[in-house]
């Protein structure tokens, strides 16, 4: 079943795909979106194509599928069930540290931007997981969620501080505060995409030893695992996955909270096919999002962090209510 389940979300996602691709505020018949690729001829459509929505929905996979890992990731080193880069504080630090360089230190271009949004999902990252290890019980779930929460808080004010004082920044990174693939190119993605595909590779890598750190730290370590050494390794693929993702989309939201769960109840609990499992739903979840994104208020579009806001708050109230009760 294991394998029917990965074999069917790659269809889906396959077919996601071609529609965010054909479908929008003008509709491009698929026959058509097939010619751009075999029989290009610079016409409107298929420049369109070509420039516009294939790197949008490559964009949205990719973004979907980082976090997605991500929040896996998050989850069984935190042992913590709705962890996140939204809710942990990675997303808010990463977006924070960009606005900050972009805004005092006169920082732009695309390779620079994704720097230091990795080092904003660093730093933040590392001052939640400080404070929330803090005191002779360690880390628990409870004080890396409220840690988490402070942080994401904390960084949110300090960046709409900034913006309200400079308005001219104000426009700029509005929409792409929210969460956002629209807009997107080909460069934007070549410029993360090493730093995605490497945290990707070092998830995959540690997915057998996530299933003995899944049991505990005593356990695991009884078991003759380096538990450190993987939490550090499952750290720097977060911050890959997670600084990537926000230095071409911006925050998006709930992505990594909703799949792993979903993947956990379709595949089990073994983090071999979790981690393969949760990068092909979450690159469907936000392709699909960024589709219907733009039928809300047709013929604008509503940014994909919203769409992903909408879906994942119910899911998070559920998340959160289930762990209370057990």
């Amino acid at each position: 079943m294991r394998v029917f389940y990965l074999i069917l979300s790659i269809i889906a996602l396959a077919a996601a795909i071609m529609c965010s691709i054909a479908f929008g505020v003008t509709d491009i018949p698929l026959r058509v979106v097939w010619e751009s690729f075999t029989h290009y001829n610079n016409s409107n459509e298929h420049l369109v194509i070509r420039t516009t929505r294939v790197p949008r929905a490559l964009i949205a996979a990719a973004v979907g599928a980082c976090l997605a890992v991500a929040g896996a990731l998050m989850q069984v080193i935190t042992r913590n069930p709705i962890a996140s880069p939204s809710t942990l504080g990675v997303n808010s630090g990463a977006a924070f540290f960009i606005i900050m360089s972009a805004a005092w230190l006169g920082v732009s271009g695309l390779h620079a931007f994704t720097w230091v949004a990795l080092i904003g999902a660093a730093v933040s990252g590392g001052i939640v997981f400080f404070l929330g290890s803090i005191g002779r019980d360690g880390m628990t779930p409870v004080k890396i969620t409220l840690a988490g929460a402070s942080m994401a808080a904390f960084f949110a004010s300090l960046t709409q501080g900034i913006m309200l004082t400079d308005g001219k920044m104000f426009d700029q990174v509005l929409v792409w505060l929210v969460g956002s693939v629209a807009g997107r190119d080909m460069d934007q993605l070549e410029s993360v995409w090493p730093y995605m595909g490497a945290g990707m590779v070092i998830a995959l890598l540690l997915s057998r030893h996530l299933n003995v750190l899944a049991m505990g730290d005593d356990v695991a370590q009884g078991l003759g695992l380096r538990t450190a050494h993987i939490k550090s390794f499952a750290a720097v693929s977060i911050i890959l996955l997670a600084g990537g993702s926000v230095a071409v989309a911006g925050p998006i939201a709930f992505v990594g909270i909703i799949i792993p769960h979903i993947v956990r109840h379709l595949v089990g609990t073994d983090y071999r096919w979790i981690v393969p499992g949760s990068a092909v739903l979450g690159a469907l979840l936000l392709v699909a999002a960024d589709l219907g994104s733009r039928y809300i208020a047709m013929p604008k579009e509503v940014p994909v962090g919203v769409m992903t806001a909408i879906i994942g708050v119910p899911f998070f109230v559920y998340i959160a209510r289930k762990g209370r009760q057990t």
